[in-house]
């Protein structure tokens, strides 16, 4: 099987471009393929076998030299099947086009053109961010961990509140427990059970579960605990 080479993606794209009205020539100055048509922004193509961080390093410094600059690779590229979208968003996020080739069929298809990127807030999202950033008492999780044990979030810290009431106190009603903890939302945490930690052990009366007994003490220990400089918690 003959391995394909970067010049093979070359020809198919200048007969591309050629097509419509450019003047192509390859290795121009460092850039794998220059067009030029009229007097419009010369157009810059790097081609590569792959989508990786080196071909985006090289593309964002041809930006200095036209505003129209495209990242050139094959159509069975393996990060398109895979992930294309995100392949797309981040190559509009950078200003740049996107162009594959099929050497072996001689087509060329322009996925994306270069244009400026204005990202969208999405202001539902953004107030879960901050809803969440300002629910959570302290600073409990370190940056980068494993999610292995899960996070401590916002509503993990509201049910370990109830928990810890509930070692110390005995079974409860939650009128009671939201009375005493001052968490109004203590009823729907009950009855949600999200970590399994509770059980109804009468009408409208909790107390906490077999798996409650096991992990609530662990997740007390770090509830409010800072994460640390050093990276541990």
């Amino acid at each position: 099987m003959i391995k394909m080479k970067e010049s093979d993606l070359y020809l198919p794209l200048k007969h591309y471009l050629e097509g419509q009205g450019y003047e192509v020539k390859g290795e121009v100055h460092h850039c794998d393929v220059v067009a030029v048509r009229a007097d419009e922004s010369p157009v810059v193509v790097e081609l590569k076998l792959s989508f990786n961080l080196s071909i985006l390093l090289q593309v964002v410094e041809r930006l200095s030299l036209t505003p129209t600059v495209y990242i050139g690779i094959p159509l069975d590229t393996t990060i398109l099947r895979t992930r294309r979208k995100h392949v797309l968003k981040l190559v509009k996020m950078l200003g740049l086009g996107l162009i594959v080739i099929d050497p072996k069929a001689g087509s060329v298809n322009t996925l994306l053109d270069p244009q400026e990127y204005k990202p969208r807030v999405v202001k539902r999202k953004q107030q879960r961010l901050l809803g969440e950033f300002s629910a959570r008492v302290g600073d409990p999780n370190t940056g980068g961990q494993a999610m292995k044990k899960g996070l401590m979030t916002a509503y993990r810290q509201k049910a370990l509140n109830i928990g810890d009431y509930l070692l110390q106190h005995g079974a409860s009603q939650p009128k009671v427990i939201a009375a005493a903890i001052a968490e109004p939302k203590s009823r729907d945490i009950l009855y949600r059970n999200v970590y399994g930690w509770f059980e109804s052990v009468s009408r409208g009366v909790y107390d906490v579960s077999p798996r409650g007994k096991e992990e609530i003490p662990v997740w007390l220990e770090q509830r409010h605990k800072p994460a640390k400089l050093d990276g541990t918690t």
